[in-house]
């Protein structure tokens, strides 16, 4: 007989509601970014950024169980689910945030049916072209015109209204524009100038962003103000000061990178902030711009119709992905995709002592905690339909051999039951092949900036084999590989027992107890390369990582809570006013000579 209209409505009214007490709790905890910055309350914001992340499920999970109070899903049928979404579609048109509410639909659709992969009839999978809103989104101040770049940028820093005071606002707006003008040789013309910055500030860490474009005449630069809170010392009050200026795309890119935390960005247009965004940064997907500010879940949607745009404009086969094969997680990718996916492996080696569910809590510790720009940002998936004429017959062969418990074949698909999407980077083994003696020297520094940033943030990475780590195309290294992840505060670091007898250091076991979590850095040296030279290059930068007692310094900071300063640009790029703060003894310089 099928749903009645009015049934229907009822259905799609409580998952609106749903909907609209998501954004209530997402925008009041996203709006308590300025005060935590402010106040520089660091934990909070590390706190804030957690519980705004698990906010989805929690808030999805409520309408479900509301659904279910008032409405027999049994009874609710998959042609009833189209009859659902039309009414749905008449409650959100014209809404500002009417993508993020089809994304909640999605979800309570997969949830009642979660056996069944999306289509367009019952949820919303297709690429939309919206119309021009209704609404005036009003997104940007614009400043100008004017040819004087240093009063057009302290009305920017003016019209970002902090209500604590600036630490020497002169001194500041006289660097950026030294630093402009150095890079910019148009901005040393007498010519007409115009800033077109966000209303919203982003928040991240223990940096507001003012984000926006500068017009030198005909051309547009990307632009970024990336601004600290110096809590005073000896009774000083806070102030604010601009630790640099970035104006190029490829900069901006690091700033909105897949590596880093999402921002806290209070808007209530997603859907014109991400237009904006995309002006910005050409070459960043909607999705990931999605996810850059916090709307991790409509990233997948976003992502998943994407990708199937990118199926129908393109002939290649996945295949296995390049590097070795991992012991927990078999990798394909699309060579003409920038992605790659994980799938579970059924079994594991014996070397490995982790479980499933250990794997995924893994994945999800990493998704929910702060990655410092040196872990790699991952979308999760259920019921995941590939077209199968696009497999090579060695990967389908690979996939039923090691992951036939999540992969069902038919005619037509490869259904995955569950799989990771992950940007692809060039295995860190890979990597330095015929490199020269610079960009080894380049890379394995930053292979140590990696460990030690992801260290100072609480993560121990476990299994820190090349193999285990990527190259971006900006030239970043990143981990990526999460079955062994923990807590470093839960690693117990030790030394080497000095042998008691000769024959000690002969035997195949050593003469000392190890306890699970016991790890001794002084065998880390032997494992991590496979060459002299390599190590030899690595200890020149790092060899303080061999040491016990250099983790233990850092568990130290870690349980005093103290909170990494992590920068999203490279530390020559900041302004020399950051000296004297560190100087002044505000900073901790020894994490910040870290945080490359």
């Amino acid at each position: 007989m099928g749903i009645e209209k009015h049934q229907a409505n009822n259905i799609a009214r409580l998952i609106l509601d749903g909907f609209d007490a998501y954004r209530r709790e997402f925008i009041q905890i996203t709006r308590g970014a300025r005060v935590r910055f402010e106040q520089a309350d660091w934990r909070a914001t590390q706190s804030a950024a957690t519980q705004r992340i698990k906010l989805y499920n929690i808030a999805t999970r409520q309408t479900l169980a509301s659904l279910g109070e008032r409405i027999d899903p049994a009874w609710v049928t998959l042609a009833d689910w189209i009859v659902i979404k039309q009414e749905y579609v008449s409650l959100i048109r014209g809404r500002p945030d009417a993508d993020l509410a089809e994304t909640v639909f999605n979800t309570v659709f997969r949830r009642t049916w979660p056996d069944q992969y999306l289509f367009s009839e019952c949820a919303f999978v297709d690429v939309i072209d919206r119309a021009k809103p209704l609404f005036d989104a009003q997104l940007a101040w614009q400043y100008g015109p004017s040819n004087d770049l240093g009063e057009l940028l302290k009305q920017v820093l003016d019209g970002a209204g902090f209500s604590i005071p600036w630490f020497d606002q002169a001194n500041c707006i006289k660097q950026m524009v030294a630093a402009m003008q150095a890079s910019i040789p148009l901005l040393r013309r007498p010519l007409e100038l115009r800033f077109d910055m966000l209303k919203p500030i982003f928040y991240r860490n223990k940096g507001a962003y003012l984000v926006g474009r500068l017009a030198v005449g005909e051309h547009l630069f990307p632009l970024a103000i990336p601004i600290h809170n110096h809590q005073g010392i000896g009774g000083e009050p806070p102030s604010l000061y601009v630790d640099t200026v970035i104006w190029t795309d490829s900069e901006l890119s690091i700033i909105f990178s897949f590596t880093r935390a999402y921002f806290m960005v209070d808007t209530d247009y997603p859907n014109e902030l991400v237009k904006f965004l995309h002006e910005l940064l050409p070459n960043k997907r909607p999705w990931e711009l999605y996810t850059a500010i916090g709307f991790y879940k409509h990233g997948k949607t976003e992502f998943y119709r994407g990708f199937l745009n990118h199926l129908e404009n393109s002939t290649d086969q996945f295949v296995l992905a390049d590097g070795i094969k991992g012991l927990v997680m078999t990798v394909f990718t699309l060579p003409s995709y920038r992605l790659v996916f994980k799938i579970i492996r059924d079994k594991f080696s014996p070397t490995k002592s982790v479980t499933r569910q250990q794997v995924r809590d893994a994945y999800y510790l990493v998704k929910t905690h702060d990655r410092v720009g040196r872990m790699a940002d991952t979308q999760e998936f259920s019921s995941f339909v590939f077209p199968r004429s696009r497999f090579s017959e060695e990967l389908l062969a690979e996939l039923q051999k090691v992951a036939a418990s999540s992969v069902t074949l038919t005619e037509e698909h490869v259904i995955v039951s569950h799989l990771y999407a992950e940007r692809r980077m060039t295995p860190l083994n890979l990597y330095i092949k015929d490199k020269s003696d610079f960009e080894l020297h380049q890379v394995l520094d930053e292979y140590g900036n990696a460990i030690k940033q992801l260290a100072a943030a609480n993560i121990f990475p476990g299994d820190m084999l090349l193999k285990n780590f990527g190259v971006t195309r900006h030239g970043r290294v990143v981990f990526y590989d999460y079955d062994e992840i923990c807590y470093l505060t839960d690693v117990n670091f030790r030394r080497i027992p000095a042998p008691r007898y000769p024959e000690d250091e002969m035997a195949s076991e050593p003469w000392y107890s190890v306890a699970a979590n016991d790890v001794f850095p002084e065998e880390f040296k032997n494992f991590l390369f496979h060459s002299g030279k390599l190590k030899d290059i690595f200890c020149e930068y790092h060899g303080d990582l061999f040491t016990a007692e250099y983790w233990e310094e850092l568990q130290d900071n870690i349980r005093r809570e103290r909170v990494l300063d992590v920068y999203p640009y490279r530390r020559a790029r900041r302004f020399g006013q950051m000296q004297q703060v560190v100087e002044a003894g505000s900073v901790d310089s020894k994490l910040l000579s870290n945080a490359k």
